[in-house]
């Protein structure tokens, strides 16, 4: 999907990133910490982690710390509001049209279930900020593709807990019953041509198997990223949705011997290499740069 031209450079992190890491709005100092803790995105939360009536001074604690990022950390933050709806959602839509003037990358749109509250939030923060909803519930799985095609949508992001307690779900631990929804993410991040969408959180911050086992099967479903809910899960996520050294040494040949064939048709390793798999290598190697 065509993208405004001020969106490109800011998207370019955000459809890169293997790990977007949460950070509640009302804790300033924790913003340092969680840029500095290797996820390639961070999300500050005035949603879930803000309770109602903290959320106001959370809005003034967020727009005082934000003006002391530098613009490389504003490029990597996302914010994520209250859904629309909800008595906090027009305040958090001025601030966020604050913040956007001032270089922020994105917002996180949580209960995402029509083009039309994507089209009223791109109104407020203007081209440069790009959009992330998420989809949480019955309605917003039956409207994906709509809001997948939405201007400035960069990625598409699975709220897997309230997605189950919107269904009244009970998965496992392997979360195998939201599988179909999994590939719905991917196949209308694809139709969409998005990057490849965020799965959800492991809710046990201290169970990393269970982090890397989530991953790995989030990879193996097509999703490129998670969310993230304590640093100590960032660099398993990185690492399992990161290419792997056989991976980069593949694409480092495939790009390397089509330089020498002038973009024709070869093989390599017995293989025939062709533009797809040209495309898999320039890819790879462009995930190499990117957390």
């Amino acid at each position: 999907m065509s993208q405004p031209d001020g969106l490109h450079e800011v998207a370019s992190v955000l459809t890169l990133a293997r790990s977007f890491l949460f950070v509640p709005a009302n804790r300033p100092e924790r913003y340092a910490k969680a840029l500095a803790s290797g996820a390639g995105a961070v999300i500050i939360d005035l949603e879930d982690a803000i309770g109602p009536e903290q959320k106001p001074a959370a809005r003034v604690q967020l727009e005082e710390s934000f003006a002391l990022l530098g613009v490389a950390d504003r490029d990597r933050v996302v914010i994520r509001i209250n859904a629309a709806g909800t008595v906090w959602h027009a305040d958090d839509l001025a601030l966020v049209g604050k913040l956007a003037h001032q270089g922020l990358a994105g917002v996180v749109l949580p209960k995402a279930e029509s083009p039309g509250q994507l089209a009223h939030l791109a109104a407020s923060v203007g081209q440069a900020c790009a959009l992330l909803p998420m989809i949480e519930t019955a309605a917003g799985l039956a409207a994906i593709d709509d809001i997948a095609r939405s201007p400035q949508v960069a990625r598409l992001l699975f709220g897997n807990l309230d997605f189950q307690a919107d269904l009244g779900m009970a998965c496992g631990p392997d979360e195998a019953e939201l599988q179909p929804v999994r590939l719905a993410l991917v196949m209308a991040s694809r139709r969409a041509g998005l990057a490849t969408a965020v799965d959800g959180v492991t809710p046990g911050t201290g169970d990393l198997a269970q982090v890397q086992a989530d991953a790995e099967r989030s990879r193996r479903s097509g999703l490129g990223a998670r969310l993230c809910i304590h640093p100590q899960q960032v660099p398993v996520v990185n690492a399992a949705l990161g290419p792997t050294a056989a991976e980069i040494d593949w694409a480092s040949r495939v790009l390397a011997q089509s330089s020498l064939t002038g973009g024709s048709v070869f093989t390599l390793d017995g293989r025939m290499v062709d533009e797809p798999l040209l495309r898999k290598a320039r890819h790879v190697l462009a995930q190499q740069q990117f957390v």
